[in-house]
């Protein structure tokens, strides 16, 4: 790394990169650095320099094109029971060995209450043709889980982190109109999509970093630049691409010392049956929220089924922001019977593979048939 080039958030110039590169790219980006550029002001080889710099500091933790995971494989939200003694070893086996989970996180709340002894959440995805309450039971017995609960999206408001732009959000500041719902159905691909959509997805290393980013990758996909971007374009219009996205290091301190964000929330309400699609809406709306979903919670969590995160540097701001969320809930009619938050603790994020045949795989690595683990 050039130590003249500043790695650091808070250097005006990559805190402005940042504020457009987190997750302002929407869709399949030809040219995102491009973009990036005429967006921030800043020019494109300063652009490019400072997203290196920070990903080999470590500021930037990973550079890639996401997917819309929900609608390219089974997924739930999971949360496990597991004892105090097996959950650090549980913790690290789903960081270390399971492929398919993305965000693990050890949540705690600030008094007992309906949930309170799932202390390992996961997020689950499990390739197309292949069963996730399979893969959550292989799970449950590698790791001694005592019980889990599995919550598929039914609809998804909000999604894209964007932590450099959302410091020093006023409380209740929210968008003018209501969040999309946006559906979770599985969409099915070709054989062509498969591979071009596998090289699209992969994170890249800092030397792969440059303008024409996507060359290599029809390569490795076995395809011309044309027919990779032509297939990447069609791969967009069915929904399946999330966006373009330099992810910060948002949990630990970076190797400046600096702190993107501090406490991590997972909010929980249970809005009455029939409104969740318009509570969802209403809480995805919010410019706190990073994350908002309607998930089924059951009886092992009081019901809920609006579920959202939010991120901040002091616990009583993210908690003035929660009180926000309720007061608008109820000045647009939706009550809530229960809510609650979830603390995030330790926590590890990395993609979920949804690639089928890399599933297979998996199952021949860990002794399972798998036809026997197909839905």
């Amino acid at each position: 790394m050039n130590a003249s080039v500043p790695a650091n958030v808070s250097d005006p110039v990559n805190a402005a990169i940042l504020a457009v590169s987190e997750d302002r790219l929407a869709g399949f980006q030809e040219d995102p650095f491009g973009e990036i550029a005429a967006r921030s002001g800043i020019d494109v080889e300063t652009v490019i320099a400072r997203i290196i710099a920070m990903l080999r500091a470590g500021t930037i933790r990973r550079v890639r094109q996401t997917l819309m995971a929900t609608n390219l494989a089974q997924g739930a939200l999971c949360a496990w029971e597991v004892s105090n003694d097996r959950l650090d070893a549980a913790f690290a086996y789903m960081v270390r060995d399971d492929p398919f989970s993305g965000h693990v996180v050890i949540r705690t709340t600030d008094a007992v209450s309906a949930g309170s002894t799932y202390r390992l959440w996961t997020t689950l995805k499990v390739p197309q043709g292949f069963s996730l309450e399979k893969h959550a039971e292989f799970l449950r017995e590698r790791i001694g889980a005592t019980r889990f609960r599995t919550m598929p999206a039914r609809m998804l408001f909000t999604l894209g982190v964007g932590h450099v732009r959302r410091r020093g959000i006023e409380l209740g500041s929210r968008a003018e109109v209501l969040a999309d719902p946006l559906d979770t159905a599985v969409v099915s691909l070709s054989e062509l999509e498969w591979r071009v959509l596998t090289a699209l997805k992969r994170e890249f290393a800092p030397e792969e970093i440059m303008r024409d980013l996507w060359r290599a990758r029809a390569a490795e996909a076995g395809v011309d630049a044309q027919t990779f971007a032509q297939t990447a374009r069609e791969l967009n219009a069915k929904g399946v691409v999330g966006r373009f996205s330099t992810f910060l290091e948002h949990v630990k301190a970076t190797a400046q010392g600096e702190r993107v964000t501090r406490y991590n929330a997972l909010f929980h309400w249970a809005v009455p049956g029939g409104r969740e699609i318009d509570a969802g809406r209403e809480v995805g709306r919010h410019h706190v929220i990073t994350h908002a979903y309607w998930r089924e919670g059951g009886r092992e969590f009081h019901d809920v089924n609006i579920m959202a995160v939010a991120h901040g540097i002091e616990k009583d701001t993210v908690l003035a922001h929660k009180a926000a969320i309720d007061a608008h809930l109820r000045e647009a009619g939706i009550d809530f019977a229960y809510t609650n938050v979830f603390w995030g603790g330790r926590s590890e994020i990395k993609p979920s593979e949804i690639v089928p045949a890399a599933y297979s795989a998996f199952c021949e690595r860990n002794g399972l048939d798998p036809q026997a683990m197909r839905e």
